[in-house]
């Protein structure tokens, strides 16, 4: 069944009517929607959150208050890579916080504006990634860095800058 909102040709607008179709235009299926919105898009933009409800019948109340309730769903544009520093307690213990402090000052980000200007890295800690053994750990787009300390953490950033360099 074809998006009913759908009638234009622009590709952000495609996209969502795309994901909403692929979902059978199921307000039951509006976590796995939500989901594949924000792998498109990198968060969830409150006009597509608007979008959504308005194609899903839903309240918008109802949409948002989905979208806000899981901490998994980001509600203000990320990075390309999205580095989460692990706070738990042996990664604490283990200097997590210098890691952060280390990649805030090196990406110019702070726990208020967690993403860099050109949006290629966002900073975020998180309280357990659950890989205590290979504390001090942090991850980055899900991949997982064990046993780092704040200068390899920089020289892990620093590989994925000269790789985007490299692909531009």
């Amino acid at each position: 069944m074809a998006c009913q909102n759908c009638k234009s040709g622009q590709d952000r607008l495609s996209k969502l009517c795309r994901i909403i179709e692929k979902n059978d235009n199921d307000p039951s299926k509006l976590i796995p929607i939500l989901h594949e919105v924000q792998r498109e898009f990198r968060y969830l933009p409150e006009d597509v959150l608007a979008y959504i409800a308005t194609a899903l019948k839903l309240p918008p109340a109802k949409v948002y208050g989905v979208a806000s309730f899981y901490s998994h769903f980001a509600l203000e544009p990320k990075g390309k890579y999205v580095v989460h520093i692990c706070d738990g307690t042996a990664c604490h213990v283990k200097g997590s916080m210098n890691i952060y402090d280390a990649l805030c000052e090196k990406l110019n980000v702070s726990e208020e504006k967690s993403t860099t200007e050109d949006m290629q890295f966002t900073v975020e800690t998180v309280s357990c990634i659950g890989a205590c053994g290979m504390a001090p750990v942090i991850s980055i787009n899900g991949k997982v860095y064990g046993q780092v300390t704040a200068e390899k953490a920089v020289e892990i950033i620093d590989e994925l800058s000269a790789q985007e360099v490299a692909n531009v």
